[in-house]
């Protein structure tokens, strides 16, 4: 296993840290993608949120010509059921966990930990979550679909079934179709889990009024 943390982007509160944010961003982005909305959620102080921001490493990605960009996983096909690789999707998630698991060693609890992610990295926000031992204060999924979720029902464990989980998604996304997240919602309702879905009249991005509403559900699950 590589034990070498992934790269960060991280934003501290002027206070010692009691709660974390690991923010997953998607398909050619950073985490200097999503940073800036970090003042635009206007969170509390006293709740005293670091935000951390990981790097996917560089791979080649097959839809794209084989070029090679940040992304948490290949995508070989835009085909529903085949978009994400398994392989790719696992090591990143174990990646991900040895940050999470840093952040624990460092004094933050779990419980105290919101795992996050946009499109590819709501991917793998989705893939840990309900697998790990950990239980989390919430699991944030935005633009973002499920990797194999056939595999959830064999591989769940109850560790987060009352962990809430917020999907959200975009009625006119045309890079992931809203049917993909409702059914990632769907499976992961299915499973037992504490999900909600809610959509945004908007494209695979974020919107002020997505912003606003994440913002009161981070501050009910960190208070």
């Amino acid at each position: 296993m590589n034990k070498q943390l992934l790269p960060c982007v991280e934003i501290n509160p002027t206070t010692t840290p009691t709660a974390c944010v690991i923010w997953l961003h998607g398909l050619g982005d950073s985490g200097h993608g999503f940073a800036p909305i970090v003042p635009e959620l206007k969170l509390p102080s006293s709740l005293a949120v670091k935000f951390i921001f990981p790097h996917a490493p560089e791979r080649p990605i097959t839809i794209n010509g084989g070029m090679r960009m940040r992304a948490w996983y290949d995508i070989k096909s835009m085909d529903f059921d085949s978009r994400a690789d398994l392989a790719g999707v696992q090591e990143s998630a174990e990646q991900v966990e040895q940050l999470i698991q840093a952040q624990i060693d460092n004094g933050i609890p779990a419980n105290r930990i919101v795992l996050a992610g946009f499109s590819q990295g709501g991917v793998i926000a989705l893939h840990i979550a309900p697998r790990i031992k950990h239980k989390f204060a919430g699991v944030l999924a935005l633009s973002t679909y499920m990797c194999e979720p056939t595999l959830l029902v064999n591989d769940a464990q109850n560790t987060n079934k009352t962990t809430p989980i917020m999907m959200a998604h975009g009625e006119q996304d045309e890079v992931v179709p809203v049917f993909m997240g409702n059914a990632a919602y769907e499976v992961l309702k299915g499973n037992g889990f504490d999900v909600t879905w809610q959509t945004y009249m908007m494209q695979h991005n974020v919107c002020i009024e997505e912003l606003n509403d994440i913002s009161a559900w981070l501050q009910k699950v960190l208070k």
